[in-house]
């Protein structure tokens, strides 16, 4: 089966999980440039007032900074931001209480690169998903339209939160969401949206 070449995701979302579930090599994009509004910093998630995103504040960069050199920043008190914001989206789901001890480091840690931060949230997902993908950095830049390495599809602007391109593989299904009675059901959510609300049984919808 064809690779996969992935932009770098702070919890991404369901859709860029998804290609770790069904492509065996999965690549993902360390030379990237870095680009603000994109899922390589941030996620999106479903509060009890509606969709809420988190963003992960990075240090000023001037240029064209690569993912790899792109420094986490500790502005803002950010990350206890984040876990109570996830802990008050979800800790009412019925598995919140079951991942949080694998979740909740990832928010006490200190990691200094993003790239970094994001890769190994990725990892852990994965296990918990019970997907295995042959999941590798990138070792060279690809400029956007060229050969991807390993003639890896190319879907970093496929997977994008403002201006996703068309995905003939991609079909959001409906599972359980504890707001959807207020909200209605929102599709491509982070891929914690699915954990929480649906546990081991997120491997189905994939």
């Amino acid at each position: 089966m064809q690779a996969v070449l992935l932009s770098s995701a702070y919890f991404g979302p369901i859709q860029w999980f998804q290609k770790l579930s069904r492509h065996e090599n999965c690549l993902v994009e360390r030379f990237d440039h870095f680009q603000k509004q994109t899922y390589r910093n941030r996620c999106v998630i479903m509060t009890a007032n509606g969709r809420q995103t988190l963003t992960v504040p990075v240090e000023h960069v001037a240029g064209m900074a690569l993912m790899r050199d792109v420094r986490i920043s500790d502005h803002g008190n950010w990350r206890h931001l984040h876990w109570n914001a996830l802990r008050a989206a979800y800790g009412e789901t019925p598995f919140f209480d079951y991942y949080a001890d694998d979740i909740h480091p990832f928010f006490e840690r200190k990691y200094n690169f993003l790239y970094d931060f994001n890769f190994e949230i990725t990892q852990v997902l994965c296990t918990l998903l019970d997907i295995h993908p042959n999941l590798k950095p990138t070792e060279n830049f690809a400029p956007k339209g060229s050969c991807c390495p390993l003639t890896a599809a190319d879907l970093r602007e496929t997977i994008h939160p403002k201006h996703p391109l068309p995905d003939d593989e991609f079909r959001p299904r409906r599972y359980w969401q504890i707001h959807e009675q207020r909200h209605g059901f929102q599709p491509n959510l982070s891929i914690l949206d699915l954990l929480f609300n649906q546990g081991n049984e997120s491997i189905f919808y994939l």
